[in-house]
């Protein structure tokens, strides 16, 4: 019975839930729950809270429940799903050198020498998610998420109307107003609210609500905040319905909301072909920099629109977008451990995040009120929320605020074209900030 006894008490020792119930043993009060299982406990409320709004409220669940999941699993104690490789030299011992200079091997491991010195070469794999965050780590998913979109995308509202560019244009300007806001931080001289050019740049891109740009763009200026980034702006384009009709109703009139629009000219096929061609020229051109996420964009839209490679643009659009999209939920949700993410750092980015989002949401808005007003009450304001670049969130949600104040009115195609449009105008914002600060 003891040994029984002792087996189960060793078990359970060494198990998760003994570590769940823990405080670090260094640093301030916050920096003890972050390294302990407390921290983990937090994290664990928060991915719960994350699955329930992707199940019960449906809050853009493609991409909230792979990444809240991810969150899960990397703060359960022990799992290591998220360990890095590890490649360890360590040094033969004197009686170790002397056997193997005899040819008598001591260990399964392969040695090296190295300055006329002897070491073992120790090898330990990583965890699974660690293996799939390289595609993140290395920019290699947002262009190929790109190609997707573009496969899916219909460009025609955005011909058809295409002062729809200065909405998406204005859209962007909470990236830049934050990008200020956040070099501005490091004049309060405190170090925890101190922010490079590249780190404020990164951090800004939030506001253009495109998670692979945001991706992309951070793994090249600033990857230490790779994490907190990445699951900031998939968390605020997943939030797209909470977060932008407060903004949208609080900048707009009754009058405004319930304007009906013209319908849209009808689009030939032969401008759909011309649009992606041009589109890379033009912005290639100018920014070479944008290259990656212009580039898939405009080539997935061309596989679309030209007719002729229906089988690739099916893969592109389903086969190869889902797969892309549940590794980099799962992975980006895995960055959000304890550790990294309860410091007032991370903190501080996912307020900044936010501040950037209702920004960008105001820029579209305020720009579409001017329109409203040079038109004559032609325009709906509400459709210059659509800006960001959630696709197609950010336009359903234009669509459902306008049915609010009047029943009837569809606003989605109008709204579809400062959509996409804010999709080229984020990758437009990317490709700027890397041309200044890569």
């Amino acid at each position: 019975m003891d040994t029984l006894f002792r087996t189960i008490m060793d078990i359970w020792e060494q198990s998760g839930f003994v570590r769940l119930f823990t405080l670090g043993t260094e640093g301030n009060l916050l920096e003890r729950i972050a390294y302990g299982g407390y921290g983990n406990l937090i994290m664990i409320a928060v991915a719960c809270f994350l699955i329930y709004l992707a199940i019960k409220k449906q809050f853009e669940p493609l991409l909230l429940l792979p990444i809240a999941f991810g969150m899960l699993l990397v703060n359960l104690p022990l799992g290591g799903i998220m360990d890095p490789q590890m490649n360890k030299l360590i040094p033969l011992s004197e009686v170790e050198l002397e056997h193997y200079l005899r040819g008598v091997i001591d260990q399964n491991y392969p040695i090296f020498e190295m300055n006329g010195r002897y070491f073992w070469q120790k090898f330990e794999t990583g965890g699974l998610l660690w293996y799939l965050y390289q595609g993140v780590k290395f920019g290699i998913y947002p262009p190929l998420i790109f190609l997707g979109i573009g496969a899916m995308t219909d460009f025609g509202p955005l011909i058809a109307n295409p002062k729809s560019f200065l909405l998406g244009a204005a859209a962007q300007v909470g990236i830049f107003v934050t990008y200020f806001g956040a070099a501005a931080l490091g004049l309060t001289g405190i170090e925890a609210l101190t922010f490079s050019s590249q780190e404020a740049a990164s951090i800004s891109i939030i506001g253009g609500a495109d998670g692979p740009t945001a991706i992309w763009i951070t793994s090249k200026l600033s990857p230490e905040l790779l994490g907190p980034i990445a699951v900031a702006a998939y968390s605020y384009m997943a939030l797209v319905p909470i977060i932008q009709p407060p903004i949208m109703r609080l900048l707009t009139t009754k009058k405004e909301r319930s304007v009906i629009m013209e319908q849209l000219r009808t689009v030939s096929k032969t401008e759909k072909i011309l649009f992606p061609i041009l589109v890379t020229l033009v912005v290639v051109l100018l920014l070479p920099s944008a290259v990656p996420l212009v580039g898939m964009l405009m080539l997935g839209n061309l596989f679309r629109e030209s007719g002729v490679v229906e089988r690739i643009t099916k893969t592109a659009q389903n086969e190869l977008m889902n797969i892309i999209t549940i590794f980099i939920g799962l992975t980006v949700g895995a960055t959000a451990n304890a550790a990294t993410f309860l410091q007032p750092k991370t903190l501080l980015i996912i307020v900044l995040g936010l501040v950037a989002f209702s920004f960008g949401t105001a820029g579209g808005v305020l720009l579409g009120k001017l329109m409203y007003l040079l038109t004559g009450g032609k325009v709906n304001p509400l459709i210059g929320s659509a800006g960001v670049s959630a696709v197609p969130m950010a336009a359903r949600v234009s669509q459902k605020v306008g049915q609010q104040e009047k029943p009837g009115n569809f606003l989605l195609m109008h709204a579809m074209g400062p959509n996409v449009a804010g999709v080229i105008g984020s990758a437009v914002a990317a490709g700027v900030l890397l041309t200044l600060f890569g």
